[in-house]
């Protein structure tokens, strides 16, 4: 998430983190006596990653292409994809007051709440009261995503192999409600009154779990939780299930259900939270001067992920080419992001020799733009490292208009950049007022933009210091 916002000089602040004075101790790291050491080891990994190398090469092998054969969302836009993408071409905000609980004593009371949200046609009534909201969403997500696929129908046996199709629906945080309520049972009546799928239901697997027996997919099925970087991460591993040959199809994305009053709670704690409840639409603005923090959001975004070989034999819709993707950790702080930005620029790199990609290639950015005084910098800082020409690329905030949705950010941001390939327009970074004079890209401010997208990158970034990249394009041939 990388999103905690400093407080002014001399004024209240976080406490320090609790692995300060660890990292201060440290021989490895931070001991004054290995000071110069660290110095000429941190500049040796720059110097490493900055060094020029060969043109680098796409994959052509069609066992190994990975392409985007379907997608589905659940979201404050509703359950369309192309709804939710023209919304956000429009510029809409679907941030709002929250209604789902008494806010009156929170000092932030708004959100990307879903608001009519039905499961019909996805969940049957019975199973539906029972789970979770971050199930139901990633239940129906995935059920779009495999019918956007050509899947539907709930036969799949002479389309696909099942052994060889998984799922990977990760969550930053589970099943929040459905713990919250246990607690509660716990506290003010009794063990009994727990409900018997409480354990399940809380899990961050479960999602991916229950998807994975709705579709009758027995290939690799989990879930990966690193926080706000938790779909990515998917994105990440579900390709690599594809290349190294372990399986034909992935659905793959996140979900995520926090707008329940401890994580408000927490979030708030953490000063992490943007407080504008006079005007909550405005809220969420990455890169403008007055930004205060993120706004939560919640929703899924999942995407289906075949290789070329088997997408072109069933005769597939193919949607766009994943290209390639990159995971690492800062090793830094809990909340914080490095400021000198190894760790995502590093992250960059990677993705983009991945995906066979040079950095001239590519000309949009889907930013993680979380709107919080020191994350949107770093993340601009870093992105400055990788691409020394900035002037082709526009870049853009998803969550000025939806908020943060967490482990499903980067499930939901995937879509808009494939949509953004698709249609040749980019939506608006909404809420720039007062932008920051030092950020030189084209953040697409306010208005939308038609431009045609070469190599498109998506970042996620999550709190542990947890950096994905992920990098799309048009499928050629």
């Amino acid at each position: 998430m990388q999103t905690l916002q400093s407080s002014p000089a001399g004024g209240p602040g976080l406490r320090k983190s609790p692995v300060e004075s660890l990292r201060k101790q440290s021989p490895l790291l931070y001991n004054s006596r290995t000071s110069r050491k660290k110095q000429t080891w941190v500049q040796s990994i720059s110097a490493s990653a900055s060094k020029t190398s060969s043109a680098p090469k796409r994959e052509k092998d069609p066992k190994k292409r990975v392409v985007v054969t379907g997608m589905g969302v659940v979201s404050t836009f509703g359950n369309d994809v192309d709804v939710f993408y023209d919304r956000l071409l429009s510029g809409e905000s679907g941030v709002g007051p929250i209604e789902r609980f008494d806010v009156s004593k929170f000092p932030t009371r708004f959100g990307g709440q879903i608001r009519g949200f039905s499961s019909e046609g996805y969940i049957d009534g019975k199973n539906d009261r029972r789970l979770d909201d971050y199930i139901r969403y990633g239940l129906v997500a995935g059920k779009k995503a495999f019918e956007n696929a050509d899947l539907g129908g709930g036969n799949i046996s002479k389309t696909i192999q099942k052994e060889r199709a998984g799922v990977i629906l990760g969550s930053g945080m589970g099943g929040l409600s459905m713990f919250t309520d246990g607690v509660q049972a716990l506290l003010e009546k009794s063990y009994r009154k727990i409900s018997p799928f409480f354990i399940p239901y809380i899990l961050t697997n479960m999602s991916s779990a229950l998807l994975g027996m709705e579709l009758g997919l027995m290939g690799p099925n989990y879930s990966i939780a690193t926080a706000c970087a938790t779909s990515n991460y998917c994105f990440h591993a579900a390709a690599n299930h594809i290349r190294s040959g372990e399986a034909d199809l992935m659905v793959v994305g996140g979900t995520e259900a926090a707008l329940v009053p401890v994580a408000l709670g927490g979030f708030i704690a953490c000063r992490a939270l943007s407080q504008r409840n006079d005007d909550p639409k405005t809220a969420s603005r990455p890169w403008d001067k007055d930004r205060d923090g993120f706004v939560m959001g919640e929703g899924a975004g999942v995407l289906v992920f075949e290789s070329l070989e088997h997408a072109m034999k069933r005769g597939a819709p193919i949607i766009a080419e994943y290209l390639g993707g990159a995971v690492n950790c800062d090793a830094y702080h809990m909340t914080d992001p490095r400021a000198d930005g190894l760790g995502v620029s590093s992250c960059i790199r990677d993705c983009l020799n991945d995906g066979g990609v040079s950095p001239e290639e590519v000309n949009y950015i889907n930013a993680h733009a979380t709107s919080t005084p020191v994350g949107d910098l770093a993340e601009v800082n870093a992105i400055n490292k990788v691409f020394k020409n900035t002037s082709e690329i526009k870049m853009n905030g998803t969550k000025s208009m939806l908020g943060h949705s967490l482990g499903a950010a980067g499930g939901l941001e995937a879509i808009a950049t494939v949509k953004a390939i698709n249609t040749g327009w980019l939506h608006p970074t909404i809420n720039q007022f007062n932008p920051e004079p030092s950020i030189q890209f084209d953040t697409v401010a306010n208005v939308k933009k038609q431009h045609e997208v070469n190599v498109a990158i998506s970042n996620s970034f999550g709190f542990g210091g947890h950096n994905s990249v992920v990098a799309f394009s048009a499928f050629k041939p």
